[in-house]
């Protein structure tokens, strides 16, 4: 059976350093500067020295919440994106204001979105959903002993708010009903870390 690095650098190489991967910025290109999003076209430098484009946006990251109730259910949304032009279930989330703290900001989504505030929250961990074309990345918390408020949604944002169990989570995960990345990797990552707090 072939291990994962057969084909290519051992996984005890890694540590070596990234140099000789890196690519250099020759000159950059702002071609669209929007309310949040910036995108860029730079030509770059390969470390072959041969020249390339890169096109990308940057963004200031966000955040995911896990609202778990005590009950272990968790609190879940049904809102319309637009570029895929449908509703998509997912786990609440935001956008980091410039200069925003994460945890300050994954607070206030959960607030506003949801109407819930938490007493105990846990970093999960950190991703960065879209590698090839954007800076984005996402910080993801669970968030437990929950009590419940009045929601304070933008005037753009309509949504609804609704709870599913795990086995009902990993089904739509499967089946394709929850497509949506955070939310995905969120619902493995949760399972792991309540995994190893059982095992402790």
């Amino acid at each position: 059976m072939n291990t994962p690095f057969e084909y290519g650098v051992p996984f005890s190489d890694l540590s070596d350093g990234d140099e000789h991967l890196n690519e250099e910025m020759l000159n950059s290109e702002l071609v669209y500067d929007g309310l949040f999003l910036k995108l860029y076209k730079d030509k770059i430098s390969l470390p072959n020295g041969q020249q390339a484009i890169r096109e990308y946006l940057t963004h200031p990251g966000a955040v995911a919440i896990i609202p778990m109730l005590s009950d272990g259910n968790i609190l879940l949304e049904r809102q319309f994106r637009y570029p895929l032009k449908k509703s998509i279930l997912e786990i609440p989330a935001g956008k980091l204001e410039y200069g925003e703290d994460s945890l300050e900001c994954a607070k206030r989504e959960l607030q506003e979105e949801t109407g819930y505030t938490a007493k105990k929250w846990h970093l999960l961990g950190t991703i960065h959903p879209v590698i090839s074309y954007s800076t984005e990345f996402i910080d993801i918390y669970l968030a437990q002993d929950l009590l419940k408020g009045q929601a304070k949604l933008d005037d753009e944002e309509f949504l609804d708010i609704f709870t599913a169990n795990f086995a009902q989570m990993q089904l739509w995960i499967r089946n394709g009903r929850i497509t949506d990345v955070k939310t995905i990797i969120s619902y493995y990552w949760l399972k792991d870390y309540l995994g190893s707090l059982s095992r402790d």
